[in-house]
C-alpha cells in the first residue's frame, strides 16, 4: 500500500480545494444563521463536509482501484461507499431545508443497515451473543455514533480535534492488528481530509461541516471501530471514540431525567456550557484534542499489549481523563 503520509496528503489537498471552491456557492445558497442555541454570532456558510467527504471517497476508490493488492471483502467496501453517499446526501437536503426526525432517523437507519450488511459475515465481537441479536445491537450502537457525531459539531475544530486523532488511532491499531488494508486507507483519507479542513473551519469559522459532513464521518467512523473490535480489539475500539460517547450520552441521560424533549437541539453539551462558563473555543479544542491523544495511546497500548488486565487498565485510565475534562467543563473556568 502507499505510503500513509501520501495517502493523508492527498485527501487533504482535495478536501482543501474543494473547501475553497464551494465557499462562494455556500455563501449563497447553505448559511447557517445564528440562534439561541448556535455557538456562532454571524451568518457563516455550511456544507464543508462535501469537501471532507469527496476527498475521502475519491482516495479510497483511487487506492483500492489501483494500489490495493487485496481483494477481500471489496464488495463490502463498495456498499459502504455507496452507504457514505447516500446518508452525506440526506445530510445536505437536511442543511438546506430540515428533514423531520422520523423521516431522518429511517433513511439513517437504512443506511446503518447496508454497513452493517456489508460486514463480514464471520465477524464477532461478543460471540456468546447469537449472531443476529449482536447485529441489531451492532445497528443501534452504530445508529446512536452518528447522531452524537452530528449532536457533538456544535463548535469551531470540534469535529476535527475529535476525529483526526481518532482515524490515526484506528490506523495504527489497523496496522498492528492486520486489518484489511482499504480500512487503514479509509481512515488515512477521513484524517487528510478533515485535515484539508481545518484551516477553514478554525475559529472564527468561514464555513461549518453541516450534516451534509457530520453524519457520513459517524458512518465511517462506526464502520472502522466495529472492524476493530471484531478484530478483537473491543478495548481499544472503546477507548478511542470515549470523549464523544461520555458527552454526548450523559447529556441525553440527563435531557431524559429532566423530561427535557431530547430530539430537539440543546446547549447543554458539556463543551457548550464550558464556553458559557468562561472557556474560549480554542481553550475546549485544545483540551479536547489532548486528552484524545492519550486515549489513542492508551488504544494503541491494549494492542501491543493484548492482555485482559491490560486493557482494564487502559479503559480505566481513558475514563479517569474524559470524567476529568467533562468535569472542568461543566465546573467552568476558576
Amino acid at each position: 500500500m502507499i505510503g500513509p503520509v501520501l495517502i493523508i496528503a492527498a485527501a487533504a489537498a482535495i478536501s482543501a480545494v474543494v473547501t475553497y471552491a464551494l465557499l462562494p456557492m455556500l455563501r449563497r445558497h447553505a448559511l447557517a444563521h445564528p440562534n439561541a442555541r448556535s455557538s456562532h454570532k454571524q451568518p457563516t456558510p455550511q456544507g464543508g463536509g462535501i469537501a471532507v467527504i469527496a476527498a475521502t471517497v475519491a482516495v479510497s476508490v483511487s487506492i483500492a482501484a489501483f494500489w490495493l493488492r487485496d481483494p477481500v471483502f471489496n464488495p463490502s467496501l463498495g456498499l459502504l461507499l455507496l452507504a457514505v453517499v447516500f446518508v452525506s446526501c440526506v445530510g445536505a437536503v437536511d442543511d438546506v431545508c430540515t428533514i423531520g426526525v422520523a423521516p431522518r432517523l429511517l433513511l439513517q437507519g437504512l443506511t446503518m443497515l447496508v454497513v452493517i450488511a456489508s460486514l463480514p459475515e464471520e465477524l464477532r465481537i461478543v460471540p456468546q451473543l447469537p449472531w443476529w441479536i449482536e447485529r441489531a445491537l451492532l445497528l443501534l450502537a452504530g445508529m446512536w455514533f452518528v447522531n452524537l457525531t452530528n449532536f457533538m459539531d456544535g463548535i469551531d475544530l470540534m469535529t476535527v480535534v475529535e476525529f483526526v486523532p481518532l482515524t490515526i488511532g484506528v490506523a495504527i491499531v489497523a496496522m498492528l492488528g492486520n486489518l484489511p488494508a482499504y480500512s487503514i486507507a479509509i481512515a488515512l483519507a477521513l484524517c487528510g481530509a478533515l485535515l484539508g479542513f481545518a484551516p477553514f473551519n478554525r475559529p472564527v469559522a468561514r464555513i461549518f461541516l453541516g450534516d451534509v459532513g457530520s453524519l457520513p464521518i459517524g458512518l465511517l467512523s462506526t464502520w472502522l471501530l466495529i472492524l476493530i473490535a471484531g478484530a478483537g480489539h473491543l478495548a481499544a475500539a472503546l477507548i478511542l471514540p470515549l470523549y464523544y460517547l461520555a458527552d454526548a450520552t450523559l447529556t441525553l441521560a440527563r435531557r431524559v431525567a429532566n423530561r427535557e424533549p431530547f430530539w430537539q437541539a440543546h446547549r447543554t453539551h458539556f463543551y457548550q456550557r464550558a464556553t458559557d462558563r468562561g472557556f474560549t473555543v480554542l481553550g475546549i479544542v485544545g483540551r479536547v484534542f489532548a486528552v484524545n491523544a492519550a486515549l489513542v495511546a492508551l488504544a494503541v497500548a491494549t494492542v501491543v499489549w493484548p492482555d485482559p488486565l491490560n486493557a482494564a487498565m487502559a479503559l480505566a485510565t481513558a475514563a479517569a481523563l474524559v470524567g476529568w475534562l467533562l468535569y472542568a467543563f461543566a465546573r467552568g473556568k476558576p
